[in-house]
């Protein structure tokens, strides 16, 4: 069973099709990149699948629960981390996961705070207020409120936007540590992100799914060509 599924998504903003009949699945242990340029509709897809928006045809199911008919359910096993990792400024950093521990209704949230911390280096800032701290250790607290419920599924959306090259290692090291035991989507437009940590691509352009394939089969069908060189070619 896919523990990401996108079956024929679609999501209209007037007369815009933003999602375009979308269709794929993430399994345990795939790390794949969401890739297109801007306006593609790669942050909406990822909304229909975290149930932020609802589709206006087609399903979205987390570890086989429709997030429509169950979104409880299907949130209670996905870690979702929204473009620029929005958090309660005024707390600390240990309050905040606290907090997302106690929506979470975790049994153990001190412990499990305390794990998050260290999993994400955050330990040293644990006191500081979110509101306080760099833009690399924000995204870092965006993401920790994601997996610290341990889900089964990860997306997140622009996870390494605007971190220097130390804080991108450091979230790609992470990622990588976990992926075997989930399924993770990874939406970016950062074509090293791909080459650096993703078992597969998939592709979009204007609302449409345009490759699906793990990178090596996407170079070898093009020849010659960099990563850059497929995507202008692809979404052109």
């Amino acid at each position: 069973m896919a523990l990401i599924e996108a079956s024929h998504l679609s999501k209209r903003y007037g007369e815009i099709r933003a999602v375009d009949d979308v269709s794929f699945s993430v399994d345990r242990g795939e790390v794949v990149g969401f890739l297109g340029p801007n306006g593609a509709g790669k942050s909406t897809t990822m909304r229909l699948l975290a149930g932020h928006l609802r589709p206006d045809a087609g399903a979205a199911r987390i570890a086989g629960v429709d997030v429509a008919a169950d979104p409880v359910a299907a949130k209670s096993r996905l870690g979702y981390s929204p473009e620029g990792a929005p958090a309660y400024g005024e707390m600390t950093v240990r309050e905040f996961l606290a907090f997302a521990a106690d929506l979470r209704g975790l049994a153990e949230p001190t412990d499990r705070v305390r794990e998050t911390l260290e999993l994400c280096r955050l330990s040293d800032v644990a006191h500081q207020a979110v509101e306080t701290l760099s833009k690399g250790y924000r995204m870092r607290v965006g993401f920790a409120q994601a997996v610290i419920h341990d889900p089964e599924a990860l997306i997140l959306d622009e996870p390494t936007d605007g971190l220097d090259p130390n804080q991108k290692h450091e979230v790609r090291r992470i990622l990588k540590g976990m992926a075997e035991r989930k399924a993770v989507i990874v939406s970016t437009h950062l074509l090293e992100e791909v080459e650096a940590l993703c078992t597969r691509v998939i592709l979009i352009a204007r609302g449409k799914v345009r490759c699906d394939e793990s990178p090596a089969t996407l170079l070898a069908r093009f020849p010659g060509k960099r990563l850059d060189e497929i995507f202008r070619h692809l979404t052109a």
